[in-house]
């Protein structure tokens, strides 16, 4: 059973402060039109942007919480003594930055000894964040305005969203949900699908082949805006792999059509 112990509201602020800052270092780099990147060795593209802001987020994690551990996409584990470690996705949705397409993400996670503990999902060109600390309940702050972040009460796939970061990631147990009557699909997912899945504008978000840096703020943000996150079979908290999150009256039918 998930731990309910409330994380220090500090943490969670601190949290969103880096990832606000890392954000600001990607838009040096973002333009409206193609970017060059460089392709990494499992075949995902990087970027200067990317480096940049882990680095700015390692140096900033590591002035404040220099016991802590840290976990990047680009720059990988630096162990710690303190039992807690932040995941660092710097840029979430590359391919999306370096085409011009402003719904990239930078993402920030806390995990402690009672597991995942804050998650913090900023859109820099929408100026667009979502954050949640365990315990403390979810947060949607777009152009300086902060509301409660809660999932949508839709109860029917038929009057539902589907988002989803491309279908060409999914397996063939994704794409049969994807093909259920009646589900309004829609992609650029990335990050950013779990944003509009957190604030109640989309109902289903499909993903495949995670990274722990791509899902660990989602075990924390969608379950504190009231949704439900696990891999395809349904079991709870999934740290990497094929994961679906929705907003919990819709998990039951997701599980059950992603079959096995």
């Amino acid at each position: 059973m998930r731990d309910s112990t409330a994380v220090d509201p500090e943490l969670l602020a601190s949290g969103i402060d880096l990832a606000t800052r890392a954000g600001q270092v990607t838009m040096r780099w973002f333009a409206p039109r193609s970017l060059t990147s460089h392709t990494k060795d499992d075949g995902s593209p990087v970027t200067e942007a990317d480096r940049a802001a882990e680095e700015f987020l390692r140096d900033e994690l590591g002035r404040r919480y220099p016991d802590d551990g840290v976990v990047g996409e680009e720059y990988g584990v630096t162990e710690g003594s303190s039992g807690r470690r932040w995941v660092i996705d710097p840029i979430d949705g590359t391919r999306s930055f370096v085409r011009g397409v402003p719904l990239f993400t930078t993402l920030l996670a806390l995990i402690d000894g009672s597991g995942p503990a804050v998650g913090v999902a900023h859109v820099p060109p929408l100026d667009e964040t979502v954050s949640a600390g365990r315990g403390l309940g979810a947060t949607h702050t777009c152009d300086g305005e902060a509301r409660r972040a809660r999932v949508s009460d839709l109860l029917r796939p038929e009057d539902s969203y589907l988002v989803t970061s491309g279908i060409e990631y999914l397996p063939q147990r994704g794409r049969r949900l994807l093909l259920h009557p009646g589900l309004l699909v829609r992609t650029w997912g990335d990050g950013y699908g779990y944003v509009l899945l957190a604030t109640g504008r989309a109902e289903i978000m499909l993903d495949a082949g995670l990274a722990l840096w791509d899902v660990a703020p989602m075990l924390v943000i969608v379950p504190e805006a009231g949704g439900t996150i696990t891999d395809y079979d349904g079991a709870p908290d999934p740290l990497a792999g094929d994961v679906v999150a929705s907003n919990g009256h819709l998990h039951h039918f997701a599980v059950q059509q992603l079959g096995h």
